[in-house]
């Protein structure tokens, strides 16, 4: 199976890359939309800024491929500053849209008595099952690193929260084929690695590999 991760500048690739590999997944790293077209699923990464990554996204042709990839029954994985390029928009530095893909709006934790950024260990609270996961473990820590979250959103479309300074952090997010993680995924341990396999197993099977 390929798994085309979009190469925009935003972010280290390599932990990702090997977690990938380590499932057997021929992978292609690229910003070249074309390319990416042969892959049988999509990977967003990102770390830093909205504005940016979205600039960058729009200047290589990428921001259209994405939302295309709906329509086309390709599935997508957003994790961390990926997932929040999901959304409609974002108010990080300045007022951005986004991708539009999924309904919420990124916003920045208001300040109060805990950390911002929100940076450590915290357990995902699955209120909904998403349809690519098996089974849920007893443990679902995962790692988050971040001062933005998702506000604003579907109810049907956050399948697990954490909780952090009183506040209810969409963790794992979807609608259709299209799949959000807040935290890392390929850093957050048996969990996080559990979660990525199973996204990667269902795509797999409805390719029938």
């Amino acid at each position: 199976m390929i798994v085309g991760i979009i190469d925009y500048g935003m972010g280290n690739l390599f932990s990702v890359e090997q977690a990938l590999k380590k499932l057997e997944c021929t992978v292609i790293t690229s910003d070249d939309a074309e390319v990416l077209a042969e892959a049988d699923a999509i990977l967003l990464p990102g770390v830093g800024a909205f504005p940016d990554a979205m600039k960058r996204l729009e200047e290589k042709g990428l921001a259209g491929f994405i939302r295309s990839l709906p329509e086309q029954n390709i599935p997508l994985l957003g994790i961390c500053l990926g997932m929040q390029l999901l959304y409609e928009d974002s108010e990080e530095g300045r007022a951005v849209n986004g991708l539009g893909l999924l309904k919420g709006h990124i916003r920045r934790f208001p300040s109060g008595t805990y950390r911002i950024p929100h940076m450590g260990w915290n357990r995902l609270n699955f209120t909904q099952q998403p349809y690519w996961l098996e089974n849920i473990h007893e443990d679902t820590h995962v790692y988050f690193v971040h001062s933005f979250l998702a506000t604003g959103t579907d109810p049907a479309q956050v399948f697990a929260t954490a909780e952090y300074g009183g506040l209810e952090v969409p963790g794992v997010v979807g609608g259709g084929l299209i799949t959000g993680m807040q935290f890392h995924p390929e850093k957050s341990g048996e969990f996080g690695h559990y979660l990525l396999a199973q996204w990667i197993a269902n795509v797999r099977g409805n390719f029938h590999e």
